[in-house]
């Protein structure tokens, strides 16, 4: 429990950040979503709330497919809860940011940062939809890391552990604010010996720091530039605020990498890193720098979003919307995106990883693309 000695500070999310973000006056759900204890407890936190039933959370009449609602974007994101049942469950290969990326837990997000690509199906915004078979979940998890046996052969996600990204649809700092499925994930995986789960945030969160990791999750904060951040990451945490909380995490028992995500490049952007590279290397202590590690990733963005975005965040397109340095490339899905041009990505990358090596050494990239 959190202490309320007055020699020991109460670590809380500030209330203004938690207010902020979180207003919920609409819950959608599934039919007979109450027979889940868990949908009856996030209905409990938010009393006032109405309640309207829908037949999916997938198809929400009047939000699915609502261009129109963007407009409302900021709005949908703070008032709107949607609560279903995850039906299908399987954990995906990945090996690039962890082995697996597990089923989700929740999907959509709090925040609003204007380069995000997670599908726009909950009026353009995409607000938090929370699964509340969670025990059908960890329960699977568990078994899918029993199934896989020690870790034989060390990569670039883990030498160790098998790592299960849980947060590859949502913020998982978000979604501990509204149920407690976080909280279970994390202590599944301070209890699978040979298993560790990870999720990537932009949201300092410190009620997580009360939970029991015992080295089984890894947090990977998100930082970019401050001067970019305010423009793009849109309702998350200041960066300084990420880089305060890193020795925390540290400290009550998480893994903590760093996910330089995604990397914006304009006219002045390397000096921006290094400024930022600066402020961490200058903002963690020792035990820390000794277990850093990095992903970095180049900004991926489409028309589509561009689109959605002018009518709802212009201001962001004017870092993010950069025809004379992106050329478009077909994704792995199938979809059209736009991309640094090549050669110059290349380069760039090279620039970065050399930054990275200068201004904080101890801190290993683990991919960089």
């Amino acid at each position: 429990m959190t202490s309320t000695s007055p020699d020991v500070p109460v670590r809380r999310t500030p209330a203004e950040l938690a207010d902020r973000l979180i207003d919920i006056k609409r819950i959608y759900h599934e039919p007979d979503i109450e027979r889940f204890p868990r949908a009856r407890d996030v209905m409990d936190r938010f009393p006032e709330a109405e309640r309207v039933q829908i037949l999916s959370h997938q198809a929400i009449p009047g939000l699915y497919g609502n261009e129109g609602s963007a407009a409302d974007w900021v709005r949908n994101k703070r008032e709107v809860l949607v609560l279903g049942e995850k039906k299908s469950l399987a954990a995906r290969r990945n090996e690039r940011s962890s082995d697996w990326i597990a089923p989700s837990t929740a999907n959509g997000c709090a925040m609003a940062c204007s380069y995000c690509y997670v599908p726009r199906r909950k009026g353009y915004a995409n607000p938090i939809t929370v699964f509340a078979n969670i025990e059908k979940i960890t329960g699977y998890l568990e078994r899918h890391a029993k199934r896989q046996g020690p870790k034989l052969v060390p990569n670039q996600c883990d030498p160790v552990d098998w790592i299960y990204d849980i947060g590859e649809n949502s913020d998982c700092s978000a979604d501990a604010m509204v149920s407690d499925n976080v909280r279970d994930l994390v202590g599944l995986f301070a209890r699978i010996p040979n298993a560790k789960a990870s999720f990537a945030t932009k949201l300092v969160n410190r009620d997580l720091l009360d939970y029991d990791p015992r080295g089984g999750t890894r947090v990977r904060f998100s930082l970019m530039p401050e001067q970019t951040s305010r423009l793009v990451d849109v309702r998350t945490s200041k960066v300084a605020d990420r880089i305060a909380a890193i020795d925390d995490f540290v400290a009550a028992g998480y893994e903590v990498h760093l996910n330089f995500s995604p990397v914006i490049v304009h006219e002045n952007w390397l000096a921006d890193w290094a400024e930022l590279l600066e402020q961490v290397a200058d903002g963690t202590n020792d035990r820390t720098k000794a277990q850093l590690a990095a992903e970095i990733i180049f900004l991926t963005h489409n028309e589509g979003l561009h689109d959605v975005n002018m009518l709802w965040h212009p201001r962001g397109e004017d870092l993010l919307w950069r025809p004379d340095l992106q050329q478009a490339k077909r994704s792995q899905n199938g979809q059209w995106n736009v991309r640094y041009k090549s050669p110059w990505k290349g380069r760039w990358v090279q620039q970065l990883t050399d930054l990275i090596d200068e201004k904080l050494p101890t801190c290993r990239v683990r991919y960089a693309f």
